[in-house]
């Protein structure tokens, strides 16, 4: 019963992933949460590690619908490769409280700047 659930979580992340774009990761923090079976240290890696193969997918799928939009995402990638290795440099040592605390503003900035 626990993996069908586990199976679930991880197609409506891949679901919320290939139809917005992103967002797969936020769903599935959450559920990682809920779900007990990781020290909470754990969830966010664990997040990135079930997004990172979501996302190859995703590009994927999107490069046999049309050509990619390379030069437009070309500067984000740059700027994204410093971000993601401080990230990970610092990530465990902040505490998971504020972690928590960051995504949801996050989700919920997110949410308000997509409904106005």
């Amino acid at each position: 019963m626990k993996s069908w659930k586990s199976a679930l979580a991880g197609a409506a992340a891949g679901a919320i992933n290939g139809l917005l774009g992103a967002g797969g990761g936020m769903l599935l923090v959450p559920m990682l949460s809920a779900g007990g079976d990781f020290d909470e240290q754990e969830i966010f890696p664990a997040s990135i590690a079930i997004m990172l193969p979501l996302s190859i997918v995703s590009l994927i799928v999107s490069g046999l619908q049309g050509p990619l939009p390379w030069t437009m995402a070309l500067p984000y990638l740059i700027g994204s490769v410093p971000g993601g290795l401080l990230a990970g440099a610092v990530g465990r040592r902040i505490p998971v409280k504020w972690l928590h605390r960051c995504l949801g503003i996050l989700i919920i900035w997110g949410g308000i700047r997509y409904l106005c």
